[in-house]
């Protein structure tokens, strides 16, 4: 079979046949099927199943108490806490749309996007930041109220205590007005209503794109969406069933990455979030000593900072790591110097995987155990298809052996952008009269099904007429010790249309200097992709989930060069 021409499939060994469930009822079944046991472990404090379930069920009562109908849109502007898992699954119990707003937007930001996705009630916490930010959106946009949540009610009694005493500036007082409601007030003694929703049809949750051009898009994702890419991505684990599954929640909730393979995934197969509010790297290790958790998805800068701890006194060593089977590296491309150096430091198989907020968070993964592909995003998910098409020509097959643009169909493939009928046409392609969803990524795919990213289509530097792959001039850099991340830009050139451009940090002790580096690359680079300048940098922009953020690189550097 041409895989550049024909549906890929995943090769597992046995039929997989997943149902489209509404969330809601999936957290229902396995708290029905294991009440007592843990859902979430918040710095020791452990909530269960039937503990989440019933404050779920008490926050829809009280959502619908306050008039939401089905349909209507709940944010939730939180940091990883034990209120979200109940907001989010108690929202869509009483028929709203979750909408997902990351708790480090600037007011302007979140503003926009309450304003844009229609969002009437706002979840947050009494961080001083998150509640200043979020109270101003409320003054300001067609937001109607706040429900905010303690932080140290959810702590457990010693945590609690450090945060009164020591904690003072990081939380606030909730502010004396009727639209600024309590969480515990929000949680009614009644009854939910119940709602029908119809899995396949009915909206679960609008999740906002990182906006690569333009402003954000809203992601339209149902409850089949993202409850059957939570079977598929549980679907590929090999690890035996009968023992403990628990997962390091440091990757924000509020990222599709986190919201599929920590969250649904999680509740659907029964297994512990250990849950960190953000990432610190020596909380992220304390917790793993702690709570002994058997995997830990993370984006690659998760993994470098680890890496970085093993220089500090007392270093890091392998028995740290010993209770994890594998950690899954997702978001951005996984350098393979890091990925051998975190294996060697840790001992834990790292593999990468790939996905995209408008495929619900997961299209692929390298197989956990046996024959991996270093250097590739895996192969697709059960019931998942992926094609290769022409880059300047989507509807038609990419020519046979060369790179061509990936294109997915599969069941956890979004409905559209909300309100963006526009962009969500062009967000499609129609070949063989079904729909497929374009990635924009340039792709190869081996006969084992191994799908290799070359580029972005839209990252693609143009050099005499040449196209230039800043990811393949990355990975070359990358393999110069000195050299701990690297971003390559194509910018603006009257005599070649572009030039290429490398922007570095250094590794740790590292005293090589710009001109040592350049002369380096180059004589390692094909004459097209020679750089034209190399930067070193204290450190590169990185988005809020911690990946290196090219787009913002390119407005500082543009903006630097215009000024």
């Amino acid at each position: 079979m041409d895989v550049n021409r024909a549906h890929y499939h995943h090769p597992l060994p046995w039929d997989s046949s997943f149902e489209p469930l509404a969330l809601p009822d999936m957290l229902a079944a396995t708290t029905r099927r294991q009440p007592e046991a843990p859902l979430i472990d918040f710095f020791g404090r452990r909530y269960s199943y039937a503990d989440v379930w019933q404050e779920a069920r008490r926050f829809a009562a009280g959502l619908q108490a306050r008039g939401v109908e089905k349909g209507d849109r709940v944010g939730l502007f939180l940091p990883n806490v034990p209120i979200y898992v109940a907001a989010y699954y108690g929202a869509m119990l009483a028929g709203a749309v979750v909408v997902n707003f990351s708790p480090l937007y600037t007011v302007e930001e979140l503003s926009q996007q309450v304003e844009d996705s229609g969002t009437t009630i706002l979840v947050t916490v009494d961080v001083a930041a998150l509640l200043g930010a979020a109270v101003a959106v409320l003054d300001s946009s067609p937001l109607e109220a706040l429900v905010v949540g303690r932080l140290g009610n959810m702590l457990p009694p010693l945590k609690r205590v450090a945060l009164k005493l020591f904690g003072r500036k990081q939380v606030a007082p909730l502010p004396l007005r009727n639209d600024v409601v309590d969480w515990s007030a929000c949680l009614s003694s009644g009854e939910p209503v119940p709602v029908a929703l119809d899995p396949a049809t009915d909206l679960a949750l609008l999740q906002y794109t990182g906006g690569t051009t333009g402003r954000p898009k809203g992601a339209m994702l149902t409850h089949a969406n993202l409850s059957v890419n939570a079977q598929q991505v549980d679907a590929i684990d090999p690890f035996d069933r009968s023992e403990p599954d628990v997962i390091l929640g440091a990757l924000p909730l509020f990222h599709v990455f986190a919201n599929t393979a920590v969250l649904n995934r999680t509740v659907h197969k029964g297994g512990c979030i250990v849950m960190l509010p953000r990432f610190v790297p020596k909380q992220v290790l304390k917790a793993i000593r702690r709570a002994r958790p058997t995997s830990f998805p993370g984006v690659p800068t998760m993994f470098q900072a680890l890496i970085d701890l093993g220089t500090d006194a007392g270093g890091v060593n392998r028995s740290g790591f010993a209770s994890l089977k594998v950690c899954i590296s997702g978001g951005a491309p996984l350098p393979a110097p890091l990925r051998e150096r975190f294996e060697e430091l840790s001992g834990v198989r790292l593999v990468e995987g790939y996905g995209l907020t408008e495929s619900s968070g997961v299209v692929s993964v390298n197989p956990y155990q046996g024959k991996r592909q270093p250097g590739t995003i895996g192969q697709v998910l059960p019931q998942t298809f992926v094609r290769l098409v022409d880059k300047e020509d989507a509807t038609r097959p990419a020519p046979e052996g060369e790179p061509g643009e990936l294109v997915i169909s599969g069941p956890q493939v979004m409905q559209g952008y909300w309100n963006r009928p526009d962009d969500a046409a062009t967000a499609f392609t129609e070949i063989e009269g079904e729909n497929w969803l374009r990635t924009g990524d340039i792709a190869t795919i081996d006969k084992e099904g191994f799908i290799a990213i070359v580029d972005r289509s839209k990252d693609m530097i143009a050099v005499g007429g040449f196209k230039v792959f800043p990811s393949e001039v990355e990975k070359i850099l990358l393999e110069n010790a000195a050299i701990k991340e690297a971003l390559v830009l194509g910018l603006p050139d009257k005599y070649s249309g572009e030039t290429v451009n490398a922007y570095v940090t250094l590794s740790a002790e590292a005293a090589a200097t710009q001109s040592e580096l350049l002369s380096w690359a180059n004589a390692r680079l094909g004459k097209h992709e020679r750089l034209a300048s190399l930067t070193i940098r204290e450190e590169l922009p990185k988005t809020m989930i911690g990946k290196l953020d090219r787009k913002a690189l390119k407005a500082e550097v543009q903006g630097e060069s215009e000024s």
